[in-house]
């Protein structure tokens, strides 16, 4: 693997582990794997009255893209609703060059993945999890 796909920015946003962890009592909780590499991703949430995320917090067993994507949703997700969480994961997937477009912070971060296509998944899976828990 490249040293350019694990860049510094990418290895500081799995050191971070924002929202690493479980919840005590989340509203809602999601679990999703990668059968060809073997990440998988726990997510719990706790949604306010009007459905957006109050807290959140994820488990990933996985490799190092699939750990700072998880971290960087995470540093962002919180107020936001399913179509606000759809918009993060456009924004990732325009980071991996899977939409057209810019990519914000913090998922300009993954644009060295856009090469390595069969990591797009890596970087995809805490965006699955988050989804099936907000279904």
């Amino acid at each position: 693997m490249s040293d350019r796909l694990y860049q510094e920015r990418i290895v500081a946003l799995a050191k971070a582990k924002t929202g690493a962890g479980k919840l005590a009592s989340p509203t809602k909780s999601a679990r999703r794997d990668n059968p060809l590499c073997g990440d998988r991703v726990s997510i719990d949430v706790t949604l306010d009255g009007e459905g957006k995320i109050a807290e959140i917090a994820h488990q990933v067993r996985g490799c190092l893209l699939c750990q700072a994507s998880a971290s960087a949703l995470a540093s962002v997700v919180v107020g936001r609703d399913a179509a606000g969480v759809a918009d993060l994961r456009h924004d990732a997937e325009r980071a991996i060059g899977r939409k057209v477009g810019e990519p914000h912070e913090p998922f300009v971060a993954f644009v060295p993945v856009r090469e390595h296509k069969s990591r797009h998944e890596c970087v995809l899976l805490p965006f699955e999890a988050l989804e099936d828990a907000l279904s």
